[in-house]
């Protein structure tokens, strides 16, 4: 096999469970964003527009969608006889097998893997961040430093940096310190979990860590061992749009952010394209009575009613009279006559009724998940059903085919749940 210069291992096992029932049946990557993409296509392009065409993606939480979504990984060119895409999933190793337990165990499963490939340097990349960045260019300030690791970073406000991993830097951004969540943080350059490593020097890190540590972590174990042992790392500095969308919140304000006037992150940039793994869909159609403003309609969208600053899925179907204001729906829903969603997000395949009110009443906090959904924002997962004629308050949940009966006197009161499958993550 071709020695590769620089390959890349995509972290996608996530489960990610500050997104409430979104991630239910899949992982975080797989999460449909922006309409058409999933979240994963934004690392994945980045890699094929960078000139990285080896990536293997580490899965494990529900990783049937993600699995079917990236397949041999024509949409971003990388079905390639040398290199190309590698699903990579826990397995058995002569008579044991265990689950990744940390990000760098992850990277410690698949050490043979990359032996495999036999690179000089390897690029280490959580599936779950929305941005677009030169991957060469990082490689291009590794070389020049002469570096064992380089860490991406954003700065961020202080009143924030205790929430990050920290990079504490000299004037010529040497990185001498790493703070996890420091309370009293000495810089606020946070660690975007972007990594170059010069592989041998990671390999021997990784293995010697082991021993130690059965759940290795880059940011809790192995950078700070590196740091430790001497070894030459920097501090990449990124300026461009990046979102962490691992809350319902987050997720949510990343999506308004594509249909401001001026864009904060532009998906129509010829020149890094945004690759998925889409099939034809019919064209958009809005009929006679439709009103479309500020928003993404999808292929196959079909508009009826009114659709104001959201973000519509492909086949989304909005009966006429119907308002969608400020929300997320997903690919294959259906909205009802004169249903009005205010502030909500609609997972896949979902149908809501005709006269139904989504997102009214008081921002109180969910009875079960106060921390996932607190913000104003309902969500209803995938496969979801809401009967006619019932209003839905803020920062409720709804998972499953709901009945009249699920509701009191047709309310169901802000904060509330309506959950109709077993072993749902609220």
């Amino acid at each position: 096999m071709k020695k590769k210069e620089m390959i890349a291992m995509l972290l996608a096992g996530g489960q990610g469970s500050r997104l409430g029932v979104l991630t239910n049946s899949k992982a975080k990557p797989a999460v449909a964003f922006g309409g058409k993409y999933r979240i994963i296509d934004f690392p994945m392009s980045n890699c094929i527009n960078s000139g990285v065409d080896t990536v293997a993606v580490l899965t494990q939480y529900e990783p049937l969608l993600l699995n079917q979504h990236i397949g041999i990984g024509i949409p971003w060119d990388l079905d390639r006889r040398n290199g190309g895409v590698t699903m990579l999933a826990p397995h058995v190793k002569g008579e044991q097998g265990e689950w990744y337990s940390g990000t760098a165990n992850a990277i410690y499963q698949n050490i043979d893997y990359i032996n495999g490939h036999n690179p000089e340097y390897v690029l280490i990349l959580s599936g779950d961040h929305i941005y677009k960045m030169d991957y060469s260019k990082l490689l291009d300030f590794h070389k020049k430093n002469k570096c064992d690791a380089t860490i991406a970073v954003r700065e961020i406000p202080f009143e924030e940096a205790s929430r990050f991993g920290i990079m504490n830097t000299r004037d010529d951004d040497s990185v001498y310190e790493f703070e996890e969540k420091p309370p009293n943080p000495k810089s606020n350059l946070a660690s975007m979990g972007i990594y170059i490593f010069t592989w041998d020097k990671l390999r021997d890190a990784l293995i010697a860590d082991n021993k130690i540590h059965p759940d290795s972590d880059f940011g809790k174990h192995i950078i700070p061992m590196m740091l430790g042992e001497g070894r030459t790392m920097y501090a990449y500095r990124f300026n461009d749009y990046w979102k962490d969308v691992g809350t319902v919140e987050s997720y949510w304000v990343a999506n308004m952010d594509l249909i401001k006037t001026l864009p904060d992150f532009n998906l129509y940039d010829d020149f890094w394209k945004i690759y998925t793994d889409a099939d034809h869909q019919p064209p958009q159609y809005t009929g006679p009575n439709s009103d479309v403003r500020t928003s993404l309609l999808s292929e196959g969208c079909e508009i009826y009613g009114a659709v104001y600053n959201s973000v519509l899925g492909h086949d989304v179907y909005v009966e006429e009279g119907g308002v969608i204001r400020d929300s997320i729906i997903m690919g294959g829903c259906r909205i009802g006559r004169n249903t009005v969603v205010e502030r909500a997000i609609i997972d896949e395949n979902s149908e809501i009724g005709s006269n139904v009110f989504i997102g009214e009443g008081d921002n109180i906090p969910n009875e079960h998940k106060p921390s996932v959904y607190d913000t104003g924002i309902t969500v209803i997962g995938e496969n979801s059903f809401v009967p006619d004629n019932v209003s839905i308050g803020k920062n409720c949940v709804i998972y499953g085919a709901s009945t009249y009966e699920d509701f009191d006197s047709n309310r169901l009161a802000s904060g509330r749940s309506i959950i109709h499958e077993k072993e749902v993550i609220v």
